[in-house]
């Protein structure tokens, strides 16, 4: 009769502790996830707020050139220099393409950083190699 009281306090045992143990787990599961979400949410908000205010101060900007825009000397100027048109006067338009000799240079840059790198890979590889010969 004891064994039997024992077993079945065992068996209880084991039952209510595995439930326990699973349910502690969950709860640990549910709590990391929950304030992983919240984490992720603020920084959402942070970059969402970030961009809330860039966009207000391009519809400022944009307010500012509809503005400058209802002025025939600036809507001038702002056609000359932007879509080289030149005054009726003999003017001389010269265009200079500083964006692109940025941008090539960036590029180039960009593909250097990769040759290096490529190099750089091949150089380790082939003291592997040379390494594993030297021991045979």
């Amino acid at each position: 009769m004891k064994k039997q009281n024992v077993k079945a306090k065992r068996m209880r045992l084991l039952i209510f502790g595995s439930i326990s143990v699973l349910a502690i787990f969950y709860f640990i599961y549910s709590f990391t996830k929950d304030t992983l979400n919240i984490k992720n949410l603020k920084q959402e908000e942070i970059t969402l707020k970030t961009n809330l205010n860039d966009l207000k101060e391009k519809a400022e900007n944009l307010k500012v050139e509809i503005e400058k825009l209802k002025d025939p000397e600036y809507i001038a100027r702002f056609a000359r220099e932007h879509y080289s048109y030149s005054k009726e006067t003999g003017e001389y338009i010269i265009q200079l393409n500083e964006k692109e000799e940025v941008e090539k240079e960036k590029v180039d840059k960009k593909d250097n950083t990769s040759m290096y790198f490529i190099v750089g890979i091949g150089i380790v590889l082939l003291i592997i190699i040379v390494y594993i010969i030297k021991k045979r």
